[in-house]
């Protein structure tokens, strides 16, 4: 009886775990969201502030939000992705997938998208979230991964020719990005393109 406590506790403690990264995001979002209009204006995506200098907001404007139903939209989105894949990879491999979809939004906000001049929210991230956790769980979840991955591809294409979906500008309380989605993708893409070169290059054991 005791064996089997401990694994209880072990299993427990090890799913908090694989949840301390959305969890962090959720904390951190929602402390921003504190300082009102005064910290989104100074954290949030701002081409002009950034062609002066300010290059933290290529990091922080995915940390501050329009309100709160925009805050409550990505935090309960945010949620889903890590229940549907949040397994898929190690905590140290979800940073990695952070670090490369925040890098391909910046690059892509910045080359592509000259007109956008202010940008703040996760759900860019969230994609390339998704992206990630669907194909490093496809060996293992197939059908399920299968099914996901063709509703985000619909998703994207349909958001690409028609705009964004009925109903989540109303959500978020704000115009809707759907380039940040489309970038986001690509960096979870690339993020499990460098983990697979990683592990190739590793020497046999």
């Amino acid at each position: 009886m005791g064996l089997d406590q401990r694994k209880q506790r072990h299993e427990a403690a090890h799913r908090l775990q694989g949840w301390a990264l959305p969890g962090l995001v959720i904390i951190v979002s929602s402390l921003l969201a504190l300082s009102g209009e005064w910290g989104r204006e100074l954290l949030r995506y701002d081409r002009d502030a950034i062609a002066g200098g300010e290059l933290w907001r290529l990091v922080s404007g995915h940390f501050v939000h329009l309100g709160l139903s925009h805050l409550l939209y990505n935090g309960v989105g945010l949620s889903l992705i890590w229940f549907l894949v949040g397994q898929s990879l190690r905590p140290s491999q979800w940073l990695l997938v952070t670090c490369v979809s925040i890098l391909c939004m910046g690059a892509g906000f910045w080359i592509l998208e000259p007109q956008l001049q202010w940008y703040v929210g996760l759900s860019g991230v969230q994609h390339g979230f998704l992206v990630a956790g669907i194909l490093a769980g496809y060996r293992t979840r197939r059908v399920e991964m299968a099914l996901l991955g063709t509703i985000i591809f619909g998703k994207l294409v349909y958001e690409q020719f028609f705009g964004a979906i009925p109903g989540s500008e109303l959500s978020s309380g704000g115009a809707v990005i759907t380039a940040a989605h489309v970038y986001g993708a690509i960096g979870g893409l690339i993020a499990i393109a460098i983990m697979n070169i990683r592990v190739r290059r590793q020497p046999p054991i």
